[in-house]
């Protein structure tokens, strides 16, 4: 790929570097050993330098300024690190072109969340290597990787980059990262990369000593000043990262993190770029947004914006229905979360132009009923709804096993597609606790902040409360081989693969098909859901209520062919089902 704003550029015998430094009148490039160069104004607030033979993995850093105070920083845009991320920068090594991989459809995607530091006792893309294996036959066909770029400190869950171009070198070199998409594609696995960019971590970011036009001092978020998506030179900087990631490592897609909170204006322009530049780079790219203000229009096929969207409104009616837990931002879909539930799997967004019952009760979202089943993430659980809660524990840890069945069922034997996250499949209780690893008054400032989030949670539990600044933290999370050798984590991977198989062979060939449109009918507490394809119908009854149910499956309905069921469903005379609490049951129609 050509970076023609950021980052070094390898031409010959040359390392080309530039960086974006409007609010300085000058600056140096540092080559570790050698004497400092003058970079030369590019124009348009750029500086650049050209050095002949540099070896890769040379050493290098900008200086701002003149003389004894200038102030030496990393490159914004450096391509790996030689420690952490706030000092030297390395001078790449080129990467040979991505080979050519297939790829099944997007349609056929069984996602699994990692995090690279916590999915192995090691923690590295190396060590993941020998994980893959375990995933591809469990079931998944896609990995999505959090966030890998370059973050303060040794641990985090990645939502703390500050260099967006740097792999973690935690985690290990930009070469141990394409040797993992590599070795994933050669299992037949699809990676993602999780990448954020609504704002950079609190420690280890530069760029407003030099390039205060990055942000907006009069537009807050909850990080701080906004990133000012007016600017044009700014949104490059993020649409080159993405399109970066795809070229130079192979990746078939990415997912978006909370794009609802880019705060400025030049948002909208901002997400057309950015799908345009993946898509010019990888045409066939699956793109994925994380979007509280649930915009159907991003996902309209025709205009190849992006492909799906996370549901957290599925999340968060399915677990008020299997947990009871009606408080924080799951009162919303308390009110009825039978009904929320029947609209989440039948359409997708729960509001969809809604009032949402919070402070404002302003409306959210909008139609998205036009809008295929696989337009929408459909996940039980994931790292957010985990490692937010107070002690990051999981479902498993605390749902009666009844209702994790339930949840699994209906997730994968619905037509959006499913995500978990990693050892869900195994039902593993290890918890996934919010970490990370600051210094001094940050730290301070984290660990008192996690406390008041939680302070009813935490004057019961005292001590129990996990540290987020502790090592133990970080390894409490950590998943290790030998938990997926137990003889229950068997019993449940054994059934996870069991739902695996049924929708490669239930959904899978309806939704490579037309879709045409669903319904859903509600009954008491149960559902009865029917999405309509052009190679047939998919029919799923399900019962969240606390007594048996009789419901009317579908005009016509005569047995389940090739169905699935799940505990308690009963067979009534006059063609209806009875089905006991917490069962659920789907097969498929031909089409007439």
């Amino acid at each position: 790929m050509n970076h023609t704003r950021f980052g070094p550029e390898r031409e010959g015998d040359l390392t080309r570097f530039r960086l974006y430094a409007p609010d300085t009148a000058a600056v140096g490039l540092e080559i570790d050993g050698a004497a400092t160069v003058a970079m030369q104004k590019a124009g348009h607030g750029f500086f650049a330098a050209a050095l002949p033979g540099l070896a890769p993995g040379a050493r290098y850093r900008f200086r701002i300024g003149d003389g004894e105070a200038a102030v030496a920083v990393p490159d914004p845009a450096s391509h790996g690190q030689a420690e952490d991320a706030d000092g030297w920068s390395l001078v790449p090594a080129p990467l040979a072109p991505v080979p050519a991989s297939p790829r099944r459809p997007w349609h056929e995607a069984i996602i699994a969340e990692v995090h690279v530091g916590t999915a192995t006792p090691e923690g590295t893309f190396r060590a993941l290597i020998d994980r893959l294996d375990h995933y591809r036959d469990a079931g998944f066909t896609v990995i999505e990787l959090m966030p890998v770029a370059d973050f303060a400190g040794r641990r985090n869950w990645g939502y703390d980059g500050v260099l967006l171009y740097a792999p973690d070198t935690a985690y290990g070199t930009p070469q141990d990262l394409r040797a993992l998409v590599e070795a994933a594609h050669e299992r037949g696995l699809g990676m993602m990369l999780d990448v954020v960019y609504n704002h950079f971590g609190p420690s280890g970011n530069y760029l407003p000593l030099y390039a205060r036009s990055f942000f907006r001092e009069d537009v807050d978020t909850p990080w701080g000043p906004a990133i000012d998506l007016e600017n044009e030179a700014v949104r490059a900087f993020f649409t080159e990262n993405a399109a970066y990631w795809l070229s130079e490592f192979g990746f078939d897609g990415l997912r978006f993190d909370a794009v609802h909170a880019l705060a400025t204006k030049g948002a909208e322009t901002f997400l057309r770029e950015m799908a345009a530049a993946c898509r010019a780079v990888r045409p066939d790219a699956w793109l994925v947004l994380e979007n509280h203000d649930n915009i159907a229009g991003w996902m309209t096929r025709d205009e190849q914006l992006y492909t799906a969207q996370w549901n957290d409104d599925w999340h968060h009616a399915f677990h008020v229905l299997a947990s009871g837990e009606r408080t924080g931002y799951y009162a919303p879909y308390a009110r009825d979360p039978v009904a929320a539930a029947g609209r989440a799997l039948a359409e997708g967004f729960v509001f969809q132009g809604d009032p949402y019952p919070d402070a404002d009760g302003d409306p959210r979202g909008t139609p998205c009923t036009q809008l295929a089943p696989d337009a929408f993430v459909a996940f039980a659980q994931n790292h957010d709804h985990i490692g937010n809660r107070p002690l990051g524990d999981r479902l498993a840890a605390t749902l009666a096993p009844e209702r994790l069945a339930f949840l699994r069922f209906v997730l994968m034997l619905s037509p959006a597609i499913p995500l978990l996250f990693q050892g869900e499949e195994a039902l593993l209780t290890q918890p996934f606790p919010f970490f990370c690893d600051f210094d001094g008054e940050l730290a301070e400032a984290v660990r008192k902040g996690r406390r008041s989030e939680f302070a009813d949670f935490f004057d019961a539990h005292g001590a129990s409360f996990p540290d987020p600044l502790s090592e133990a933290t970080f390894i409490s999370a950590k998943l290790q081989a030998e938990d997926m050798r137990t003889p229950q984590a068997r019993a449940e991977l054994d059934a996870f693969s069991r739902l695996t198989e049924q929708r490669r062979k239930l959904v899978w060939p309806l939704a490579a098909s037309g879709f045409l449109g669903s319904e859903h009918r509600r009954t008491e507490d149960a559902l009865r859901i029917a999405w309509h394809f052009d190679a047939g119908t998919l029919v799923m009854v399900l019962n969240a209520g606390g007594r048996p149910v009789t419901i009317d499956p579908l005009t016509g309905f005569a047995g389940m062919p090739a169905g699935a069921s799940l505990g308690g469903v009963l067979h009534e005379a006059g063609g209806n089902l009875t089905l006991d609490p917490f069962a659920a049951a789907v097969w498929s129609l031909a089409a007439a």
